[in-house]
């Protein structure tokens, strides 16, 4: 099944939007690196507005990604039921906690990294820690 050309702007959208949020840059940051207003911003994030090639490509420069970032996972997507799809993750990347927790963590060395995720994986019972 392929998805519809709106579902695949809503999904580029989404994709934006996360990278956006991940690397802390406000709508009106990106925008001014690409050259458009804000409002721009927000509505290629709710997919309504289509992104253009060209657009695309300096959104991929801007955020630092290749191109093809902005389609990763697009036939998942389209398989994945809604309630699906805001369960398996998407809406936990969309939190300002789970963003700042990335964030911070990425922060760290290496070594105290490995040590953070082994101690959240002993507190969740994960027996897999090492």
């Amino acid at each position: 099944m392929e998805p519809m050309g709106n579902d695949i702007d809503v999904h580029l959208g989404k994709r934006l939007r996360r990278r956006r949020r991940l690397l802390g840059l406000t709508q009106q940051q990106l925008a001014g690196a690409c050259g458009v207003r804000f409002q721009q911003i927000q509505k290629y994030e709710c997919g309504a507005n289509r992104i253009s090639a060209a657009r695309l490509w300096q959104l991929s420069e801007a955020l630092e990604v290749p191109v093809g970032y902005f389609y990763d996972g697009l036939s998942q997507a389209a398989q994945r039921e809604p309630a699906q799809d805001s369960e398996a993750g998407g809406e936990m990347f969309a939190r300002k906690e789970t963003l700042d927790l990335i964030r911070a963590y990425y922060q760290l060395g290496e070594r105290p990294r490995r040590r953070l995720l082994d101690l959240a994986k002993s507190l969740n019972g994960d027996h897999e820690a090492v």
